[in-house]
């Protein structure tokens, strides 16, 4: 049986995204979902769990691009409709994203 590990509640997000794993290349995905902790993201290749990451999306808040950068971890990959569904957690996010992040979820 599969138990939701999510603490915080999600918002639909659909954005282009770019992830970068420490050691590898950046790859540009697609948003999916967002939450105060973390990102869900589709990249066409499969990342490892437990891998620090660069992540970098932009938010609508209140009219206005906020260009959101973040350190990561990931939590999962899974394979979805021929794309690989990654879930991070944001690390140490800034005052700043953290703001933005809030303001979206309401």
């Amino acid at each position: 049986m599969h138990t939701e590990q999510r603490q915080s509640q999600r918002k639909i997000l659909k954005t282009r995204a770019m992830l970068a794993v420490e050691g590898g290349a950046p790859v540009l995905g697609r948003t999916t979902d967002l939450s105060a902790n973390g990102v869900s993201i589709t990249v066409p290749q499969p990342v490892q769990a437990g891998q620090n990451a660069q992540l970098r999306f932009d938010l609508l808040v209140e009219g206005k691009l906020v260009p959101i950068h973040s350190k990561a971890r990931t939590q999962y990959c899974i394979l979805s409709n021929g794309e690989f569904k990654v879930g991070c957690q944001f690390v140490n996010l800034e005052l700043g994203a953290m703001t933005a992040i809030s303001r979206f979820l309401k």
